[in-house]
C-alpha cells in the first residue's frame, strides 16, 4: 500500500504561463489608489481549489477579522500546492481581495502569504554541541552562533532531501520559518540558556525551507497586487501557530492535518513546540479525479457528485458508485498519512489528538476513515486517536467579526493572520534586554 502511495504522489512540475505581464498589468495601478493603513493585515491563502483572503484589524495583541473573500481557481492554476500560472493566480487573488476590501471598507498592504506543496521541507533538527569551556557561563553571542549552525545544517538537509526527490537536481532553497523548540544543557531543559554553565548543549530548532522558484512566484504575486510582503509562511506551520498562540508555557500536543485541494499538510505539535511538518500530494481534487476516472464523468460533474455525497443531496441510487470510486483514493490517502506520521521520530509516542482543517477534510468518508478504521495501528499511539475539526473560535488571538470565517476551511488563513500578528508585534516592539525577545528577533525570517 505504501509503495502504491509513493507511486501515485510522485511530483510532476507544472509549467508557468508565458503571458504573465499582459494579464496583470492593470491590477497594481488599480489597487495602489485604494486607501491603506498599517494597522491592518491581509492573509492570502492561495490554495489549489480556492484563494481565501482575510483582512484583519490589529487591536492590541489580537486581530479582528473585518473582511473575507474567496475566489475559485482553474485546474491549470496550481500544481501540487504550488503556483503554476502566475497571471491567472494574481487575477484570482485580486478578486478575493476585492471582496474582502469591500466588506472591510479598507485596503491592507501588509500581507502574509502561505506556501505549501510537497517540496516545502519543515523539520525539527536536534544538534548536540560540546562546549570548549564548560565552566564559562553561556552568553547571547554563543547562543546565536549555535542557532546559526543548526539552521545551516537544516538547510543542507533540506537541499539533500530535495535533490533526492528530484533525481539529483540541485535546488536553491530559502528559509521561510524558524522556531526554537527546546534547549538542554547537560540533560537539563532550560527556557533561557543565558548564564548557565555546562558541557553538552542540545538544541532543537524547527525550520521550514522552500524552493526559491516557489517563493519567487509568491513574491511576484504580492508585487503585482501592490502588497507589502510581511512574511511567507509554511501553511502547516501557520496552522500550528493558530492553535498554539504566543504562550511560551504552552503544553499542547496534537497532530494537525490541513487537507486542501492539492495536498495534505501535517504538523506535529509536542508540548507546545512544532516538531515537524510534512506534506504529500493528495487532496480534494484527487478524490474528484477518482470519480471522473471511475465513472467517466467530466471534472465539474464529478465535483458535483462529490459535493452531493457530502451534503446528502446525491440521489440514493448513485451513492454506492460514488463511494466505491472514492474508496481507492481514500485508501491511498490513509497510507500517505501513515507514512508521513512514521517520519516523526523525535517523539516516543504520537499525541492522540488529531485536529483537521481545510476544504478537503470536509469529505465525510475521510472523517469516517479516521474515526473507524485501523490506520493508526502500526504507529506509536498509546490509544485510538481522537479526531475532530479545528473550530475557528479556538484560534488564539483571532476574532471573526464578520461571521463568514465560520468553519474549518478558513483555519489556514486565520493561522496566516496569526503569523502576521507575531511578526508585526516583534517588529514594532520597543527593544528590551529580554533574552527571549532577542532570540525571537534572531529567528524571525
Amino acid at each position: 500500500m505504501l509503495d502504491k502511495f509513493k507511486s501515485l504522489t510522485k511530483g510532476v512540475a507544472g509549467k508557468a504561463s508565458s503571458g504573465i505581464s499582459g494579464g496583470i498589468s492593470g491590477i497594481k495601478s488599480a489597487r495602489s489608489k485604494r486607501k491603506s493603513s498599517e494597522d491592518y493585515l491581509v492573509a492570502l491563502d492561495i490554495g489549489t481549489e480556492y484563494v481565501k483572503t482575510l483582512i484583519g484589524r490589529v487591536v492590541g495583541n489580537g486581530v479582528e477579522i473585518i473582511g473575507v473573500g474567496r475566489a475559485h481557481q482553474s485546474l491549470s492554476d496550481m500544481q501540487a500546492g504550488a503556483i503554476a500560472d502566475i497571471a491567472s493566480v494574481v487575477d484570482n487573488c485580486d478578486k478575493a481581495l476585492a471582496q474582502a476590501e469591500e466588506q472591510a471598507g479598507v485596503s491592507a498592504r501588509s500581507a502574509v502569504i502561505g506556501i505549501a506543496g510537497e517540496l516545502v521541507k519543515g523539520t525539527t533538527k536536534a544538534v548536540k554541541f560540546t562546549r570548549k569551556d564548560p565552566n564559562k557561563p553561556m552568553d547571547l553571542a554563543e547562543v546565536e552562533q549555535i542557532i546559526k549552525l543548526v539552521q545551516q545544517r537544516a538547510e543542507f538537509s533540506a537541499k539533500e532531501s530535495l535533490a533526492l526527490e528530484l533525481g539529483g537536481k540541485d535546488v536553491e532553497v530559502r528559509l521561510v520559518n524558524s522556531a526554537l523548540v527546546s534547549i538542554d544543557i547537560d540533560g537539563y531543559k532550560v527556557t533561557n540558556p543565558i548564564g548557565f554553565q555546562g558541557k553538552e548543549v542540545l538544541v532543537q530548532l524547527y525550520t521550514a525551507f522552500a524552493p526559491l522558484i516557489h517563493i519567487g512566484a509568491l513574491e511576484r504575486t504580492a508585487q503585482e497586487l501592490d502588497l507589502d510582503l510581511l512574511a511567507v509562511a509554511a501553511e502547516p506551520f501557520a496552522v500550528a501557530r493558530s492553535v498554539i498562540g504566543d504562550d511560551p508555557n504552552a503544553t499542547m500536543s496534537a497532530i494537525l492535518m490541513d487537507v486542501g485541494g492539492g495536498t495534505t499538510d501535517i504538523a506535529l505539535i509536542d508540548e507546545g513546540g512544532v516538531q515537524g511538518t510534512i506534506m504529500f500530494g493528495i487532496g480534494g481534487r484527487a478524490y474528484t479525479r477518482s470519480i471522473e476516472r471511475e465513472l467517466g464523468t467530466s471534472f465539474s460533474a464529478s465535483e458535483d457528485l462529490k459535493i452531493g455525497l457530502g451534503n446528502k443531496t446525491l440521489p440514493a441510487n448513485k451513492v454506492p458508485a460514488v463511494e466505491q470510486a472514492l474508496r481507492k483514493t481514500l485508501d491511498v490517502w490513509a497510507s500517505g498519512v501513515e507514512l508521513a506520521l512514521s517520519e516523526f521520530t523525535t517523539v516516543d509516542n504520537l499525541p492522540h489528538r488529531v485536529l483537521l482543517c481545510g476544504g478537503g477534510s470536509s469529505l465525510a468518508m475521510l472523517m469516517e476513515e479516521l474515526h473507524t478504521s485501523t490506520w493508526y495501528r502500526q504507529l506509536p499511539f498509546t490509544k485510538r486517536p481522537q479526531v475532530e475539526y479545528i473550530n475557528p473560535k479556538e484560534v488564539v488571538g483571532i476574532i471573526d467579526t464578520t461571521g463568514d470565517a465560520n468553519d474549518h476551511t478558513f483555519i489556514t488563513a486565520m493561522g496566516l493572520l496569526r503569523v502576521g500578528l507575531d511578526t508585526m508585534l516583534q517588529a514594532n516592539s520597543t527593544p528590551t534586554n529580554s533574552v527571549r525577545e532577542k532570540l525571537d528577533r534572531m529567528l524571525r525570517v
